[in-house]
């Protein structure tokens, strides 16, 4: 009889222990991070460092999916968080300017306000927000207006990049046809 019981209550603990396992499915829009210099953590584990680094932003990364996107999805003149899910957030690790505003190295969220020929591109102060449903423009730390670019092809899932510049780094944002260069010069 107790090797029925300790059989039992054995089968009965794993069926339970399963049942509180279940992991969720993968997001519709999965987080991605994107660094300056790019591949940093790459160079960092190899040893390989070129450059310091100096930022990184992390976001989430909606698909189009046949959707018309600017204009519906992301409405024009309203808020966006810049992807999906919380709030974008980048992390500065050097003193930066934002057109002419100086930000402390740090980190900080990240919003638009997007339009059909420009996109005013927002830090904020505001950490661990969900999408930009609490938004506080008393929060901003800096504003700038950044013209939009069309892109020859479409891009199916929202991305953000770094690359280098003349002044210091630009954050390509890219998403349908549309491409806006956020330009940071490094203090």
């Amino acid at each position: 009889m107790k090797p029925f019981l300790l059989t039992l209550t054995t089968l009965l603990f794993c069926v339970t222990l399963q049942a509180q396992t279940k992991l969720p499915a993968v997001d519709k829009s999965p987080m991605d991070m994107s660094y300056y210099p790019v591949g940093y953590p790459v160079q960092k584990m190899q040893g390989k460092v070129i450059e310091p680094l100096v930022a990184r932003v992390i976001y989430s990364r909606p698909q189009k999916n046949g959707r018309v996107v600017f204009g519906e999805l992301v409405e024009y003149g309203r808020v966006w968080r810049l992807g999906a899910n919380e709030a974008t957030e980048i992390e500065f690790f050097q003193n930066v300017k934002v057109g002419t505003t100086k930000l402390k190295k740090g980190k900080y969220s990240m919003y638009c306000v997007p339009y059909t020929d420009k996109w005013t591109v927002i830090i904020n102060n505001d950490l661990n927000a969900w999408g930009s449903f609490t938004y506080d423009v008393k929060k901003d730390a800096a504003r700038i207006e950044v013209p939009i670019q069309k892109n020859i092809e479409l891009i199916e899932n929202f991305t953000m990049a770094f690359e280098k510049s003349t002044t210091g780094i630009n954050l390509i944002i890219a998403w349908d046809a549309v491409r806006v260069n956020m330009p940071f010069n490094i203090q």
